[in-house]
């Protein structure tokens, strides 16, 4: 039960889980690799004690392993876990719980009570100036906090139960922001967006406050999927094993344990923010966003800043999302009846790829040969307009029924089981000209684009082959090359512009193009045999049964399409204003000039980085 960041952070020194680095170190990208490279080796939490521009120490790689998360939350994760099956299903979890579990989940609900503690004179004053300018990549727009704990009310007399807690960047200086500004970005279903709109309504400024540090679970509680009518802070006491500290300071929401507290209203007005190097593994744009008129920075004594890496998945990012959707697993049934389990593909970029189990027994007594997807229509329509599942631009989902031990996190046996179940003339459904990722590039423009929802159900309908074999006879049109299985059923093939109508240089390919490669594939003779083609720009790391090749695939499949206005199929048809056609299908996965520039960093910052993290061992 830590009281604070710097605690937690001793006590993961004495487990042997933590590295300080003495040495200088600049916060222009140099951090960030460090941070990235120790991710990557699964090496431990690190402290930095000098910050080149900052008189505050830093710390990063704190979630870095499952093994670290568990260890942080090891006194109170079994309560929470008991807690959340409570809220889940009261009545199925009265009716198994014994004594010692009633009693975990009392005390997971005490602990759950924000406690209203402390006052300003338990900080100094600082400026954002003052805090370390980490910037992750070349092209960032600035400097960014990339762990801030976000909080609002939706009302200025609202209870502090009603309080948002969540995790959106912040920009702390760069473009036109003044020093006493930040931008704030948050997507269109954050609720810091239904907050807003309400202050705006009622003709005021909403007052955020920006939390840094404290203890872990308050970072853990920005990220969590609550119920719109729950709290984030009451998960922050309840994982925490202590109860949530607060003050009020002017109408502001101020965390008694915080490191760093930022304190402002949101200006009448857009600024430009970003570049940012994002999750999804490419820059986000410069786009208007609200912003901070910064009032006040609050700091803690000996405060320490907490940052994480961003990038191509999997990063720190990734333990966060399996972490939580451990804990909140049984909630899923109970939110959405007749899901089963779902599951956002991180190596995709998380919200570009979903899976999802559910039941489909509209009709229980239709022969098996006769079943098709009916109530997971229905279901795939609540998944998307849920929590950040919504978010989802291709929706993939099958029936338990037909394999009850399927599991959405192996990802080529869900594949190989949908792909021999589809019926792509009718179980391809489109939503077009609707809302996006906001950090998704391949629509028509920002927040805008498609989805596609891809529904599997019923007996097979065709074998699917993984024979390399196979390739020898697939006789490929002009800019085309290089075919390689990526699944079973599952073919990536590269295009490298070619001249034949198409753009030159590695552009993405015309309609004539395409038209010549589904010729080519509707003459094969194994075209029902592989009813997933991916056209990319490289293939050269795809193939094999490696986690990286399959990795390889979902980045650039699911980050570089957009259904409506990426993908084809043998024989297009609309019946009845529906889209359907014959199998292959097939998704122009190719970089098309509306998307963002993928991220790299300079080759002499990478070996910095290393030799950094070398000297500290």
């Amino acid at each position: 039960m830590y009281s604070s960041l710097e605690q937690a952070l001793l006590d993961l020194e004495k487990a042997d889980m933590l590295r300080r680095i003495h040495e200088e170190v600049d916060p222009y990208l140099e951090m960030a690799e460090i941070a990235r490279q120790a991710f990557d080796s699964k090496g431990p939490a690190l402290l930095f004690e000098k910050v080149k521009g900052s008189r505050f120490r830093a710390a990063c790689n704190i979630f870095g392993t499952r093994e670290r998360m568990d260890f942080l939350f090891r006194d109170t994760l079994e309560s929470t876990r008991t807690a959340v099956l409570f809220k889940s299903n009261p009545a199925e979890f009265f009716r198994h719980a014994g004594p010692a579990t009633l009693l975990r989940a009392a005390k997971a609900g005490i602990r759950s009570l924000p406690r209203c503690s402390g006052s300003i004179r338990d900080f100094d004053e600082c400026k954002l100036a003052d805090l370390p300018q980490v910037v992750g990549w070349p092209e960032d727009g600035g400097p960014f906090l990339t762990l801030p704990q976000v909080a609002t009310l939706p009302s200025e007399t609202a209870k502090i139960l009603t309080a948002n807690l969540g995790m959106y960047r912040v920009q702390i200086a760069g473009n036109d922001f003044a020093p006493d500004e930040c931008g704030i970005h948050y997507q269109i279903n954050r609720d810091i967006a239904r907050h807003h709109r309400k202050a705006i309504e009622e003709g005021r400024a909403l007052k955020v406050s920006v939390f840094l540090g404290g203890p872990p679970a308050h970072t853990i509680a920005a990220v969590m999927p609550m119920p719109e009518d729950l709290s984030e802070l009451t998960f922050a006491g309840m994982l925490g094993g202590r109860r949530f500290r607060y003050f009020m300071h002017e109408g502001y929401i101020v965390s008694s344990d915080a490191d760093f507290c930022i304190l402002g209203e949101v200006a009448p007005e857009l600024k430009p923010e970003g570049p940012f190097g994002d999750h999804v593994g490419y820059y986000s744009g410069k786009h208007l966003f609200p912003y901070l008129k910064v009032k006040k920075v609050l700091c803690k004594r000996n405060a320490i800043y907490p940052f994480t890496s961003i990038g191509r998945p999997p990063k720190e990012d990734t333990i966060f999302g399996e972490f939580i959707h451990d804990i909140t697993r049984p909630m899923v049934p109970s939110s959405l009846p007749g899901v089963e389990t779902v599951h956002a593909v991180d190596a995709s970029g998380v919200h570009p790829l979903c899976l999802a189990i559910a039941k489909e027994n509209f009709i229980p007594y239709i022969r098996p040969e006769e079943r098709e997807p009916l109530e997971l229509l229905k279901t795939a329509n609540a998944l998307l307009g849920f929590n950040q599942v919504s978010l989802a631009k291709y929706l993939m989902v099958a029936a338990k029924e037909d394999a009850a031990g399927l599991d959405v996190r192996d990802i080529p046996a869900f594949f190989a089981h949908a792909l021999e179940r589809i019926d792509f003339a009718r179980d391809l459904h489109f939503q077009t000209s609707t809302f996006i990722d906001t950090l998704d590039y391949t629509g028509t423009r920002l927040n805008h684009g498609s989805k596609l929802v891809i529904a599997a159900a019923g007996v097979k309908c065709r074998e699917l082959r993984k024979c390399t074999g196979d390739l020898d006879t697939l006789k490929l049109p002009e800019g085309f090359s290089n075919a390689r299985i990526a699944m079973k059923g599952v073919l990536a093939i590269q295009w490298d512009g070619g001249n034949n109508g198409g753009v030159l240089n590695g552009g993405a390919p015309a309609p004539e193009n395409i038209a010549q490669l589904r010729n080519v594939l509707a003459s094969w003779e194994y075209h029902e045999n592989y009813p997933w083609v991916s056209i990319v720009d490289d293939t050269s790391t795809i193939g094999g049964n490696s986690q990286k090749s399959l990795d390889d695939f979902l980045w650039l499949t699911f980050t570089r399409s957009d259904p409506a206005q990426d993908i084809y199929g043998l024989n297009e048809r609309f019946v009845q204003k529906h889209w359907a056609i014959e199998a292959p299908l097939i998704i122009d996965a190719t970089i098309k000039p509306r998307h963002q520039k993928a991220l790299e960093v300079p080759d002499n910052v990478v070996s910095r980085a290393k030799e950094v993290l070398e000297n500290a061992r």
